[in-house]
């Protein structure tokens, strides 16, 4: 009897990744369907598998335009699973119990707490309303500003459905764009109303729910905000200035790029160009003629992702913060890691180290893979691994060329880009609190460094 029970559990983070993938194969089948094409014909099940996991996972990779190519159905189906996915399955699923008016149980309460990456049970489903009210007063603010810029340029019609559709995919961090034949917000590059908003939606999602509340509640009082919100609003500030500022630098004289745009319209392209790097998979100049330097920053900062709890992928900000806190406090000789007057625990730290380096274990068998199988200059292959498994978006190869087995490889990447980081930390916890009471082996020094 025990034994049954036992072979019949399945923990929550095993229920959320496999959530993802029931949606993912939901999506598939809508996208199979030929009323999702404009040509009223099916794009086959590797396009429509490659497009239902880069929306579900929010990542914004295509094969197909999805100005052009999909559809009015086939867009609102894209729209549906970047909702799905960034807001996280549980949180949708909650929003559809509340409205049906079914009881939260225990089990659903846990993977909400899981989903949401917190430590305990206490006001999950209270959080889990504000999230999905947060999200629906920022995406619908997001698109009434946007209609200001589109109605004018597009149409009535047109230019309130694209303003909607830009919404949510900038605040989930999608990448996918109306705008047709794979241009994104080329053709906004010195709108400075358009940037700007389109940057906050980002932003906003890149942050994490957690940190927009806590930032609604106490504002700028720096003082009042939890360790937590420190590092991610910091770390994120940081990592976008140094970024806008190396782009800046190195596209000045790139005539491929900024070299021909304005002073004011170079430094609007070196922030977007920075924000939307990390998370968000949009651009406003072309990725594809940057230089070797920069696609390499991009690398970096699309591995590092966005925040917990946030609508990004990547190894997180949180993470990146704390090993550059633990290398600095072994540089200093110092056994605490410390940063705003308090310690983080060293169990934290050790979570940290691992995630990133089998993060980077995992990019570098991807960018291996991919390398003999597509004969794609290096820089760029290694640039579309790390964008899959980001789960970012931009892209500097043709992915619709791309053999099948090479599609598949990215689609695996997001997958694991999405739901990865997650699994890995509750699995660390997990293990951590099961060898609470092990045995202990005596200590030996080794030599390292």
């Amino acid at each position: 009897m025990n034994i049954k029970r036992k072979h019949n559990y399945m923990s929550p983070a095993r229920v959320l990744a496999l959530s993802f993938l029931l949606t993912i194969i939901l999506g598939t089948a809508l996208l199979l369907l030929p009323a999702a094409s404009v040509q009223g014909q099916s794009m086959g099940f590797m396009d429509a598998l490659f497009t239902a996991t880069s929306a579900v996972c929010v990542t914004g990779l295509v094969v197909v335009d999805t100005g052009t190519q999909l559809s009015l159905l086939g867009q609102l189906v894209i729209l549906f699973l970047v909702q799905t996915g960034g807001l996280g399955i549980m949180t949708m699923s909650t929003l559809v119990f509340m409205l049906l008016g079914k009881r939260i149980t225990l089990r659903e309460r846990l993977l909400i707490m899981e989903a949401l990456n917190l430590h305990n049970l206490q006001g999950v489903v209270r959080l889990t309303r504000r999230i999905l009210l947060i999200t629906f007063l920022i995406e619908a603010a997001g698109a009434f500003l946007l209609a200001l810029r589109f109605i004018p340029v597009f149409g009535w019609g047109t230019g309130i459905y694209f303003s909607i559709f830009h919404s949510i995919s900038a605040f989930c961090n999608a990448g996918f764009d109306l705008m047709g034949h794979y241009s994104s917000l080329t053709g906004f590059t010195g709108d400075v109303i358009i940037n700007f908003i389109i940057l906050g939606l980002i932003v906003l999602g890149s942050l994490g729910f957690t940190v927009i509340m806590d930032l609604g509640r106490h504002g700028f009082h720096i003082r009042k905000w939890t360790l937590h919100t420190k590092i991610v609003v910091f770390a994120t500030a940081a990592l976008a200035l140094s970024g806008s500022i190396f782009f800046f630098l190195v596209e000045y004289n790139n005539p491929d790029t900024m070299g021909h745009l304005s002073l004011g319209n170079k430094i609007l392209a070196s922030l977007f160009l920075s924000a939307g790097s990390k998370t968000a998979g949009m651009n406003t100049i072309s990725i594809g003629v940057l230089t070797n330097a920069s696609k390499f920053l991009m690398m970096l900062l699309m591995f590092i992702g966005g925040s917990p709890s946030s609508m990004g992928g990547g190894i997180k900000t949180t993470t990146f913060s704390v090993i550059l806190l633990m290398v600095w406090s072994v540089i200093k000789g110092k056994e605490d890691i410390v940063v705003f007057k308090k310690c983080i625990p060293i169990s934290i730290a050790l979570r940290a180290l691992a995630i990133a380096l089998i993060s980077l274990l995992a990019l570098s068998v991807v960018i291996s893979v991919l390398s003999l199988l597509e004969s794609a200059p290096f820089m760029d292959i290694m640039f579309q691994a790390a964008s899959a498994l980001g789960t970012v978006g931009l892209s500097v190869m043709d992915i619709a060329g791309m053999l099948n087995i090479s599609k598949m490889i990215l689609v695996l990447s997001m997958f694991m880009g999405r739901v990865g980081p997650l699994s890995l930390t509750l699995a660390f916890a997990k293990k951590q609190s099961l060898s609470s009471n092990s045995i202990h082996y005596p200590e030996e020094r080794i030599m390292v460094g």
